[in-house]
């Protein structure tokens, strides 16, 4: 229990690192901003790596209920390991958090580029998935002192819903895009 607490604030303490660094070292602030974001939206929506380097603004995250609504991220089944669609409405707090990082941090990740990847790599490309795993492990282990893959983000979710909900295998399978 006090790991996963650490886990799930330590999103908002690399934004303020990421403040603070902002004008001395934008890039090194960009990317504490990115992982910020990264672990955020996996404590809120489990999904596989894959899924989450390639989340692109505009396609699966997108305000369908207007500029000043609350995300929602979406997969449709053929982006999906399981093809099954994944649909996560963010809270305003999230929310909030991807903005902020969204236009006065990523735009140093771009490099004058106009891609639309929520989480840019080089070339207009999203970032490598291999890459941005390691850093999210590194990052998560420094703080916290344990070593939590992206993957682990998806079986910690399955095990504290059902802790609370013991035998709610439906939603747990929902919530992670599996067939059973």
């Amino acid at each position: 229990d006090g790991v996963w607490s650490e886990v799930v604030s330590l999103p908002n303490g690399l934004m303020r690192q990421a403040r603070s660094a902002k004008d001395h070292a934008p890039i090194k602030a960009a990317i504490s901003a990115q992982l910020a974001v990264a672990v955020a939206i996996l404590t809120f929506a489990p999904v596989r790596l894959s899924n989450l380097a390639s989340i692109e603004l505009g396609q699966n995250l997108t305000k369908p209920g207007g500029p000043n609504t609350p995300y929602w991220l979406v997969f449709p089944h053929y982006d999906v390991k399981n093809r099954i669609d994944l649909n996560f409405k963010f809270d305003q707090d999230l929310t909030d958090l991807i903005d902020e990082y969204v236009h006065q941090f990523r735009p140093a990740l771009l490099r004058g580029s106009n891609a639309s990847w929520l989480f840019p790599g080089e070339a207009g490309n999203p970032k490598v998935a291999v890459t941005f795993s390691l850093q999210i492990t590194r990052r998560i282990q420094k703080a916290v002192g344990l070593r939590i893959t992206v993957h682990q983000f998806r079986h910690a979710a399955a095990a504290i819903y059902l802790k609370h909900r013991p035998g709610d295998y439906e939603t747990v399978r929902r919530l992670l895009g599996h067939r059973d």
